[in-house]
């Protein structure tokens, strides 16, 4: 089997053996960007205890915001399947797009013609350094996987990460079934 290297689409998987890093444990991070100098991406699945309403009162409107990592937290940022919709967006790969003309995004979310399905918000995002990244590939922090999902969106955040490390087979499979705290177990 090849190894995959980072690549704009593709999915960082975090390792089991990070249980110690808050940041990152159990996470699954869309890679939005990757060049020589930097690699930035989006955790998939960690959903906050906030929707869009509570961050821009002038938008009612539930949708779910996710920590997208630690860096900016104060800033929103988004991923889409609706570039016919958004200008401005830059596609990341398989139908997925990243940012967009935010003025017409609040039009279309007061107007309710923009599906949670169709679209997902982060509060900050992940980000490395032009080595930083490989480094912690070589320490065996991530393993990279294809973007499989049929819709990222509807994905269920409980067991995304679970269900990669099932997919990935071998000493995973024990992993996935391990307890979120180690010691309870």
């Amino acid at each position: 089997m090849t190894m995959l290297t980072p690549k704009k689409g593709r999915l960082l998987i975090a390792e089991p053996s990070i249980l110690n890093d808050d940041s990152f444990k159990r996470t699954i991070v869309l890679l939005t960007e990757h060049s020589e100098s930097s690699s930035v991406g989006f955790i998939l699945n960690r959903p906050l205890q906030y929707v869009l309403e509570d961050l821009i009162p002038d938008i009612e409107c539930k949708f779910t915001i996710y920590q997208g990592g630690p860096v900016e937290q104060d800033n929103l940022y988004f991923i889409h399947r609706i570039p016919h919709l958004l200008t401005d967006s830059i596609e990341v790969a398989n139908g997925i797009y990243w940012g967009g003309n935010f003025k017409a995004l609040k039009v279309l979310l007061k107007d309710d013609l923009i599906k949670p399905t169709d679209i997902r918000f982060f509060l900050g995002y992940s980000g490395w350094g032009s080595t930083q990244l490989q480094s912690e590939l070589n320490t065996n922090s991530w393993f990279i996987s294809e973007n499989d999902f049929n819709n990222i969106f509807t994905e269920d955040e409980e067991g995304i990460w679970k269900n990669k490390l099932l997919q990935k087979g071998g000493e995973y499979k024990i992993w996935a079934n391990a307890p979120a705290d180690i010691q309870m177990n």
